[in-house]
């Protein structure tokens, strides 16, 4: 293993302090793939003054806002939450521009994501300011005094994992500047909601729930419980009469303007007494309306009621399905929402046809009572477990969606989609659980596993084989029972070495050679299999054994991309453990700082050398929030904590090496991205754009940076190379040896998905902005220039518009590269230099490409010239259509004539126009030939017009740069019928403008 001085590590700690404190890499940026398919939705409202605006808060996407009923949502949050999970939102009944938002999530899954206290907002959601409670963990509700906006109640659950103090009812009268505990219990029993009366504010309403999350349960109750306070919160007594007596789990409260003496609770508890009470006497005494196990299906997870504020008998209930009575919770029939699992409804006060209703797919409006919704392919929320990438070009992305199914995604457009880039997403098999993994050298074929059942997804058929290892029913066992105990999301990995062999793990590591059809078993138990953990989970009320419980399983699994036969894995329970001989033998090598019950999110053996290899490990589902990277440079012998510069409290979920640069690292935490040049001796902040959601999977791949979040989707940085060359800030101007690039030909897109504008990364650093003109060349691999592009000229474009009656596009951009202090990227698009046009800052733009092969990048900052080259590859999947890189050198011949045309045609017309403008000034009748000639070149005025020579030539121009191609004869010929045309032209011209053409550069627009 090659070992760096202490003095090299002491120069790369510096320079990692100068990159986040200088912005270093400020010009480094992600962009969001999508999906755009929602995630899931905790929290919504609305405004009642105004009836298209409405907010949502997920899982871990943070909070949003629409204005048009949800046709668009925009993020509201970014920038100011130090976490993407939303308990709950409320807006002011006095004042639409106050807000009120409280952090974590009241659906206490495994995998629920903390929340960071309360925030508010005075200007309708455009700016944020923390408010505290920053402690509280999970919070149920947030309910604003109907009068005075000032004063505010927030129900904190508490933290999930942990018994904790700052649980129970928070108070503020002063806006969120001081709070008040107004009811609390225990360090175990927090408050789940919080009503008001509606005709009487000192009156209230609230819910107490003991919870506890442990990786392998959920406990809820035994305490919980409804209080009420008469004196606006100072004193509080519980309620009972008619409520069970024994063992209380979740509640859910609603109230109703129609009748303030009713009060609905929907109350877990044991079968026969959980169910939906009323109170015709506020809360005085309860009946049981309903008992149906519909409308407490999971209460950890759901367990919402909520009542018409017009009707106090229509009742609804979100639950797996959406409910909704008529009778007052006594008969319930299901309503159809754009997505299962129902979690919020909000209901406008006057007009009760409009809602807005949140479900695992995010969030959704109604304008007629639930018949028809809003869509939610408009929301980049999905929670991905993990990513993985094929081999195509562009490459994929795949993942299991948490509440949807498997997915996948192109990181650039691979075709023209009718429907968008929604048309491009595919489900490859298994289910929300995921993985799904491409076999590498076939992206048809992928692997993919639904709650640890594995099948083989052929993407030619469209079907899935089925090839279950031990083929049994998982759900409801004790996993103790279990011969083989797959989590849900149980891996799935292909050896880097030979894609015939995938790994798929239960207690066991399982292989397969043939796709599945037969398994072997090629370890023992590496588990620490605790009995403790060996349980039902759901207790004392409500069983819940889905899998995602199971403990005691294999939750990581990697072999070495170096050394066939190493293997390395870990279980969600602690231990890890390696393989040198290709599973015949294995070796416990857990470090003895993992602690027990951890789980081992990643194994990264490295990619550099057989010897090291990272663990990270995840302890906050046992109330220990520290984060936990481990590196063994000695097969496992000895382990290193590597966490410095990491806070305290960000749990760290994954971390990668760099394939290219040994001891480049990456770690995604549960807040955002850290990155480390050292080998994990320190971490830096690595957020760029990115928002504040837990980083899950990370991949690097062709150069990029991809990652997998739970709450906003797939990210990806393209071209990284800048972070694998720099180790030490440099001491003057540097160009960077731009990477080679692949001539992709699709249209780039800035929002969500954002897809990249194809073409080569040209990074360079500038110690101090500077004032005076840089300069960017591109030279052929003979010097000569062939596009140029000035700091000063700024960034230029031409509106782009596209011709009805041809579909053709016509205009473009050209970008000003950056004298920023640090290092700038500026983008050559492969475009040779434009046309000439009159107007100068349209003049060089929307030139042709240039065909694949070496060029030169020249820079000139203060008359210093620095060079670079760079090689630039056809697209890999011309070869299937039989396109040579000669056929696009003669496009790009052919296309450079045109261009000439277009300059010269142009140049011509510019004349004339500018003696027309002459004429028509000064009232004078043109000379004879003028308008003849003028309606040659232009186009007459009018619908459907004739078009004439400029007309035609920029018609031929787009013909020939809609595709990589060889040129069909009708091009040449149709090139030389213009070229003759305007050459006729010229001695009319010259004899009216009083110019020799000849005089004139032929590529006008170097002029």
């Amino acid at each position: 293993m090659k070992r760096m001085s202490i003095s090299f590590l002491f120069l790369l700690l510096g320079l990692f302090t100068f990159a986040q404190e200088s912005g270093l890499y400020s010009s480094l940026k992600f962009r969001n793939v999508g999906p755009t398919r929602g995630g899931r939705s905790t929290t919504v409202t609305g405004v009642v003054q105004s009836p298209g605006t409405f907010y949502m808060g997920t899982t871990g996407g943070g909070l949003w806002k629409t204005t048009d009923y949800g046709i668009n949502w925009k993020n509201i949050s970014d920038g100011y939450f130090s976490t993407g999970s939303i308990g709950a939102v409320r807006v002011a009944p006095s004042d639409q521009e106050i807000i009120y938002s409280g952090t974590g999530s009241d659906g206490i899954r495994s995998n629920i994501i903390v929340g960071k206290g309360v925030y508010k907002s005075s200007d309708a959601g455009k700016t944020w300011e923390h408010i505290g409670l920053e402690e509280t963990g999970h919070i149920g509700a947030v309910e604003i005094h109907p009068e005075n906006p000032d004063v505010v109640f927030v129900a904190a659950i508490g933290q999930a994992h942990a018994p904790n103090k700052e649980r129970g009812l928070f108070r503020s009268t002063d806006g969120g500047e001081s709070w008040q505990k107004v009811l609390y219990i225990a360090d175990t029993i927090g408050i789940v909601d919080f009503e008001f009366n509606p005709d009487n504010p000192n009156e209230m309403y609230a819910s107490a729930w003991q919870v506890d999350r442990k990786p392998w349960t959920i406990k809820s109750g035994p305490y919980g419980g409804i209080w009420k306070s008469i004196d606006g919160g100072n004193n509080w007594f519980k309620l009972t009469s008619g409520l069970p007596s024994k063992v209380i789990g979740k509640i859910d409260l609603a109230v109703t303007p129609a009748n303030p003496d009713v009060l609905y609770a929907l109350v877990e508890a044991p079968e026969g007494d959980g169910g939906l009470y009323r109170s015709n006497d506020r809360g005085a005494s309860f009946e049981l309306m309903s008992a149906d196990r519909g409308i407490l299906d999971r209460p950890f997870y759901y367990c919402n009621v909520d009542v018409n504020p017009l009707d106090e008998e229509t009742v609804f209930v979100n639950s797996t399905r959406f409910y909704r009575s008529f009778n007052g919770g006594k008969d319930w029939k299901t309503m159809r929402t754009p997505h299962g699992d129902n979690h919020d409804i909000w209901i406008h006060p006057t007009d009760t046809s409009l809602w807005v209703q949140a479900n695992d797919g995010g969030g959704n409006v109604t304008l007629n009572n639930g018949e028809s919704w809003s869509v939610q392919s408009n929301q980049p929320t999905a929670e991905l477990y993990q990513v993985e990438v094929d081999d195509q070009y562009p490459y994929w992305l795949y993942a299991g969606q948490q509440d949807n199914s498997t997915i996948s995604v192109p990181s650039n457009p691979p075709f023209n989609s009718p429907a968008g880039p929604n048309g491009y997403w595919m489900s490859v098999g298994g289910c929300e659980t995921g993985p799904a993994v491409p076999k590498p050298g076939d992206p048809n074929t992928v692997y993919s596993n639904c709650k640890g059942r594995f099948g083989v997804y052929n993407k030619i058929t469209g079907q899935e084989s089925q090839y279950y290892v031990g083929a049994s029913n998982m759900y409801g066992h004790n996993p103790k029972d279990l011969k083989f105990r797959f989590q849900r999301v149980s891996p799935i990995h292909v050896s880097p070495h030979n894609p015939e062999v995938v790994y798929h793990t239960s207690q066991y590591v399982h292989r397969t050679l043939d796709d599945g059809k037969t398994w072997e078993i090629i370890s023992p138990d590496l588990t620490a299999f605790d009995p403790e953990t060996q349980v039902i989970s759901g207790n004392p009320i409500t069983r819940d054994v889905t899998g995602e419980e199971f403990h005691s399983t294999i939750y990581a699994i990697r072999e070495s991309p170096i050394s066939k036969g190493v293997i390395w894995v870990g279980s969600n329970d602690g231990p890890v453990h390696v393989t040198y001989d290709n599973g015949k033998t294995w070796t416990d090598v857990t470090p003895e700082g993992i602690g027990p019950y951890g789980r081992v999110d990643s194994v990264e053996p490295s990619p550099h050398d057989e010897n090291k290899a990272f663990v990270t490990v995840l302890r906050y589902q046992l109330g220990d929030w520290k984060p936990y990277i481990f590196k063994t440079n000695d097969k496992g012998e000895s382990w290193e904590l590597i966490t410095n510069g990491i806070p305290d409290d960000y749990p760290v979920r994954v971390v990668r090496e760099d394939p290219e640069t040994e001891g480049l690292l990456f770690a995604g935490t549960e807040f955002g991205l850290y990155h480390s040049h050292d080998d994990g001796e320190e971490w830096s902040a690595f957020q760029q754009n990115l928002p504040v959601t837990p980083i899950t999977d990370i991949k690097i791949f062709r150069n990029d940076l991809i990652l997998s979040t739970m709450g906003r989707s797939f990210w990806i940085m393209d071209d990284i190379s800048v972070l694998r060359k720099v180790n030490k800030e440099p001491d003057q101007v540097t160009l960077l040896n731009p990477e080679d690039a692949i001539m992709y030909r699709y249209r780039s897109r800035n929002s969500t998905p954002s897809y990249s504008t194809p073409g080569v990364n040209i990074d360079y650093y500038l110690k101090d902005s500077i004032n005076s003109e840089l300069t960017i060349n591109i030279l052929s691999s003979d010097g000569a220039i062939i596009n140029s592009f000035t700091s000063k000229a700024g960034d230029r474009s031409s509106p782009r518009s596209t011709s009805m009656a041809t579909g053709f596009s016509f205009g473009g951009s050209s970008p000003s590269p950056g004298t920023n202090p640090g290092f700038n990227r500026f983008q050559w698009t492969f475009n040779h230099v434009g046309p000439w046009h009159e107007n100068e800052s349209r003049s060089g733009l929307g030139g042709p490409r240039v065909s694949p092969g070496d060029y030169k990048v020249q820079l000139n900052v203060d008359g210093k010239l620095f060079d670079s080259e760079v090689r630039i590859s056809p697209d890999p999947r011309l070869k299937y259509a039989g396109i040579t890189v000669q056929d696009l050198k003669a496009q790009e011949e052919l296309n450079l004539k045109i261009r000439d045309l277009q300059s010269k045609v142009r140049y011509m017309n510019g004349k004339l126009e500018e003696m027309k403008s002459e004429y028509e000034e000064k009232k004078r009748k043109p000379r004879k030939g003028f308008e003849e000639l003028y309606y040659e070149i232009n186009s007459r005025e009018g619908r459907y017009m004739v078009p004439k020579l400029e007309a035609q030539i920029n018609y031929l121009a787009s013909m020939l740069r809609r595709a990589d191609q060889l040129p069909g004869k009708d091009a040449y010929d149709r090139f030389d019928e213009l070229s003759t045309k305007l050459n006729s032209l010229i001695p009319e011209w010259e004899r009216l403008t009083k110019e020799k053409m000849d005089d004139i550069p032929l590529n006008l627009s170097n002029k």
